[in-house]
């Protein structure tokens, strides 16, 4: 991968990452198309940790009230300055906990086809129009009724499952869990916020383990360029989550709706035309 290569990833990813168009599909995509091939697993988890430091500047104020609201309801200082465990913010934490589980647990257990044949872009295609459909099912049907403080072990078990359906490329981590939080009948906002605080435990997690894999030499990337495209990801992906949440207080899902299923239709075609190869290897001219 060379540096312009680099920049352009990390374009797509700050671009990418907080809509419910799918970053991994995206940085698949585009990656085959500079030239460079599928970028692989590593690049995409270092490069998420860039986006995920956005989520920490821009809700910084509620992550600290969450996390202190929870360090204070656990049994371990004096009991008279404890928070109770219905503390909203408290169970925020507890919540955030919970539903990121799912994708720890069945990220470590399918591993190797995660990093390998779940990358197929066959898939990815499939994945981009199906769950396209869905959210613009669920966005046009659902009810809009319920905030955060109305979210049950339930919920948050189920949206920890949405967001380990995008261990697959093109079902997208916000998508799922902005699908499964507007089919369970949250407003778009909450079901948005929440799908941003949820990731952060796990994409943490991912990216830095992918960091912990390089560093020993399990796995190789080029680490000049990753390292520029994670920045860029980070400062793009601050004015996207600013501008994501202004807008959908006031507009639908449909338009992400409508070009997932454009890329969707279009990655079909490339693989069809052999511009494209579904295991990323580039083809021949």
């Amino acid at each position: 991968m060379n540096w312009l290569d680099a920049i352009i990833l990390g374009l797509v990813q700050g671009l990418t990452e907080f809509l419910p168009v799918s970053s991994s599909a995206h940085i698949r995509i585009v990656g085959e198309l500079t030239g460079s091939t599928d970028p692989g697993a590593a690049f995409t988890a270092i490069t998420q940790i860039g986006t995920e430091l956005a989520v920490v500047i821009v809700f910084w104020k509620d992550i600290v009230r969450i996390l202190s609201a929870w360090f204070r309801s656990l049994p371990l200082g004096a009991k008279e300055n404890r928070v109770p465990s219905s503390d909203p913010d408290a169970r925020m934490g507890w919540m955030i906990i919970v539903g990121s589980l799912p994708i720890c647990i069945l990220g470590l257990l399918f591993q190797d086809a995660i990093d390998t044949g779940l990358r197929n872009l066959w898939i990815t295609s499939a994945m981009l129009i199906v769950f396209g459909l869905l959210l613009g099912f669920v966005d046009r049907y659902a009810p809009q009724e319920r905030d955060l403080k109305s979210m049950t072990w339930k919920d948050a078990l189920l949206y920890g499952l949405a967001q380990a359906m995008a261990l697959i490329p093109g079902v997208s981590r916000s998508g799922g869990t902005i699908t499964m939080g507007r089919f369970l009948g949250y407003t778009r906002e909450a079901a948005a916020r929440y799908s941003f605080l949820l990731a952060m435990p796990a994409v943490w997690a991912s990216g830095l383990y992918k960091v912990a894999k390089v560093l020993t030499g399990s796995e190789t990337i080029a680490v000049g360029p990753t390292i520029a495209a994670t920045i860029i990801a980070f400062v793009v992906g601050v004015v996207v989550i600013l501008w994501f949440l202004k807008i959908i207080s006031t507009q639908s899902y449909a338009p992400f709706v409508w070009y997932r299923i454009a890329i969707g239709i279009l990655v079909a075609l490339g693989l069809l035309s052999g511009l494209l190869s579904p295991l990323g290897t580039t083809p021949a001219a």
